[in-house]
């Protein structure tokens, strides 16, 4: 009997693309998975394909996207917890996934968010997936946190960049992880607070994945990183190499996906 596959979508701003090109290799090779985990720009990437998007479309769509489609500065911006609101974004969203509930989705999906009041990390798997894909996509200080049952909630990869544990509890026999991140690259400058603050958290961010990659060794069949050198994830821009990236990611493991899905093991990854 064929294995189910569950592939977890990390987070990675516009690093992300490469997950759609990742998505279109798959389809040319024939393989589908049966369940998605996703956090941060992995949760929104992740949603459209389980609503029935194809990689064609999403990459369609994001090609067409502007400054202008996301970026929605309001006033009283520091009592607001955020520079941006969620307007133009969960307006575009809705138009993408028709304000769908998890249980219209084609495939099964997940995300993660993190509550600010607990401290504690949100899997949602019901309920409205827009509302669940803004929380998981809040970047701390960019955007505002979504205010949901008692919870303020921010962006997955807080706590989780790369949900592997969830996409394994919804029943995968196979766990294939896309770290859009991958490992961090070294800076020639830092000319502001600002890239001083994102670099900050780009180190705590990177040495908490790999001690969290360590700890689930045992639950991740294939963990892959695609080569896109210095792509910002912090750029409201479409990356065309970031797109090819992932697109190649793809079909350089595809025979392995196929190996794991028919029971076979592959080397251990280091």
């Amino acid at each position: 009997m064929k294995k189910k596959l569950g592939i977890a979508l990390g987070a990675g701003g516009a690093r992300g693309i490469a997950h759609i090109g990742f998505l279109k290799a798959l389809e040319e090779e024939h393989i589908r998975p049966d369940f998605i985990s996703g956090s941060s720009m992995g949760s929104i990437i992740g949603a459209c394909y389980a609503k029935g998007m194809s990689a064609d479309q999403m990459r369609e769509t994001v090609e067409q996207l502007s400054t202008f489609d996301i970026v929605d500065i309001g006033i009283l911006t520091l009592s607001k917890l955020g520079l941006m609101r969620w307007t133009k974004v969960r307006k575009m969203m809705t138009g993408l996934l028709q304000d769908c509930d998890f249980s219209d989705l084609k495939i099964p999906f997940s995300c993660v968010a993190v509550d600010l009041i607990s401290g504690k990390l949100k899997v949602f798997n019901e309920g409205k997936v827009i509302d669940a894909i803004l929380a998981s996509s809040s970047m701390p200080t960019v955007f505002r946190p979504v205010e949901m049952n008692d919870m303020l909630l921010v962006d997955g990869g807080v706590l989780c960049r790369v949900p592997v544990r969830q996409v394994k509890d919804m029943g995968a026999d196979v766990v294939v992880a896309v770290d859009v991140l991958g490992k961090l690259q070294q800076v020639d400058k830092l000319p502001n607070v600002i890239t001083l603050i994102t670099r900050v958290y780009d180190i705590m961010d990177t040495a908490r994945t790999q001690d969290q990659k360590r700890k689930n060794r045992k639950i991740v069949d294939l963990w892959l990183e695609p080569e896109m050198g210095d792509v910002s994830q912090y750029k409201i821009k479409y990356h065309v190499s970031a797109y090819d990236a992932g697109y190649k990611l793809g079909k350089e493991n595809a025979k392995n996906i196929r190996k794991l899905l028919r029971g076979e093991e592959l080397p251990r990854q280091r």
